[in-house]
């Protein structure tokens, strides 16, 4: 079995978010880059999990991106991929062309199974996966928690409004995968060096239409300050709930 896992960096959940060019841009200078919590921690890391169950397992990743990407391509590595391929280029802004690119390197790797993580945690989309099931003319399933494949058949658990739902699919198959996929883990000293000589493939980007652009960036408004109540005095407690925070 083939598995085509796709990561992306996106900036830590501590960074100072500000925006250039007219709030155009996401502003870089300074920020720490980590590979996205989605894709590692459940994406990758059931990739891992069936490569451990079955030795034949073939594990690559994908990613595009420039070549600052590098060093967290090698942590997804050290984490347990077999070698890497980074498609080279920094329009990452239209997730149609983000798409494309990973569908172009999936038709030529005959992969079984296509993993994403649900979302980036910087532009939360959740776009890609269907986008390349699309393209690739692939049966998509999202918002999985559960996966499991006996042969040529797997059985996705994927949250619904409610409930959960399960899916019998053949593969091959995309699927998008959420908390509950995997339990994160961290990269032990044997896969850090060994991730120094895993194979990663630079290659160029096909031409592929970007369908949306960015007009502008925007803060959320800062956070109001905290007003201290007294306990005794549960009208204004009631008051404030209710003209101003409108919670009542």
């Amino acid at each position: 079995m083939k598995i085509l896992v796709c990561i992306s960096k996106t900036p830590d959940t501590t960074a100072k978010i500000a925006f250039k060019n007219g709030n155009t841009q996401f502003e870089e200078s300074g920020v720490q880059w980590i590979l996205n919590p989605y894709d590692e921690w459940y994406a990758l890391v059931r990739a891992i999990e069936l490569k451990e169950k079955d030795a034949s397992t073939v594990l690559h990743l994908v990613m595009v991106g420039g070549a600052d990407a590098d060093p967290i391509i090698r942590k997804a590595l050290a984490l347990g991929g077999d070698e890497a391929i980074r498609v080279n280029t920094t329009k990452l802004q239209d997730s149609f062309y983000v798409a494309s690119q990973i569908a172009e390197v999936a038709k030529t790797g005959g992969y079984d199974l296509l993993f994403t993580g649900k979302e980036t945690i910087d532009y939360n989309g959740s776009s890609i996966g269907a986008m390349v099931a699309e393209l690739l003319d692939l049966p998509y399933i999202s918002l999985a928690t559960k996966f499991e494949i006996n042969g040529n058949t797997a059985t996705v658990t994927r949250e619904i409004e409610g409930g959960e739902e399960v899916n019998e699919v053949q593969v091959p198959v995309v699927v998008s995968c959420q908390k509950g996929m995997a339990e994160a883990r961290i990269p032990n000293m044997r896969g850090i060096m060994s991730a120094r000589t895993k194979p990663l493939k630079v290659v160029e980007p096909v031409e592929a239409d970007e369908l949306t652009s960015i007009s502008s960036f925007e803060l959320p408004p800062p956070k109001a300050g905290v007003k201290m109540i007294s306990p005794d005095n549960m009208a204004e407690l009631v008051r404030l709930l209710h003209e101003e925070a409108k919670v009542i």
